[in-house]
């Protein structure tokens, strides 16, 4: 039984052939196609309003050189946020509850961000390593932990996408699997926990557009730091 809570998580296959490309490839799907009426429909014109209000706050902020990178992080944002809603409907695969998938998002961005920094301004970057008006004694130390924190940056990103919708996915789970128990049993119980599922649900909603928020923010801030 407690092996069986974790068998959502499994990468689904079929014939032995792995099907996470297409759990990721199939919320493309979705997308209303680009129009080119001057009109369109209600859920183009609040997609792209919403779009817009996300990327002109993300690139408030950043100068000019970084508003190259609001193609990417709209994107980003959409895709991310389709998958982890997706992924609460029953029978579903959630692919960001893969830690691999999303270290494969945050390690090349993270990546980049740095390279561009270095290409760009080394001397500030580099400056970031060591905050102004140090001790000397404690200068080498100081660089060593500030190096560390900055390659922890892209580890801090997967891990929380992952653990926070792996902690409410096994939740919903656990009381679902709680309200079947408790239905023979104690009726009013299991209504009262029932209830409890509905709220922590729409709970995991807010979790799912949070999260893919935060994980573009976070993006979107180390840019700021090498632009």
């Amino acid at each position: 039984m407690a092996m069986s809570f974790f068998d959502q998580f499994a990468s689904p296959s079929y014939l032995g052939v792995p099907l996470i490309a297409i759990a990721i490839s199939l919320p493309w799907v979705f997308y209303p196609a680009p129009t080119t009426r001057w009109i369109s429909n209600r859920l183009i014109t609040i997609q792209g309003w919403l779009i817009n209000r996300f990327t002109s706050q993300l690139m408030l902020p950043l100068n000019i050189n970084g508003h190259k990178w609001a193609l990417l992080f709209a994107s980003l944002m959409v895709f991310l946020i389709t998958i982890n809603m997706l992924g609460l409907l029953p029978y579903t695969f959630t692919p960001t509850t893969q830690l691999s998938l999303n270290m494969g998002f945050a390690v090349p961005l993270w990546l980049a961000t740095v390279l561009i920094g270095m290409r760009n301004q080394p001397t500030i970057a580099l400056g970031h390593l060591l905050p102004e008006g140090t001790p000397t004694p404690l200068i080498p130390i100081l660089i060593i932990i500030e190096t560390i924190s900055l390659f922890i940056r892209p580890l801090a990103l997967g891990v929380r996408l992952t653990a926070n919708l792996t902690a409410g996915h096994l939740l919903i789970q656990l009381i679902a699997t709680a309200v079947f128990v408790l239905l023979p049993m104690m009726p009013t119980v299991a209504i009262l926990t029932a209830t409890v599922l509905f709220l922590l649900t729409l709970l995991e909603v807010a979790v799912a557009m949070i999260q893919a928020y935060v994980f573009v923010l976070l993006l979107s801030l180390y840019l700021q730091e090498n632009v």
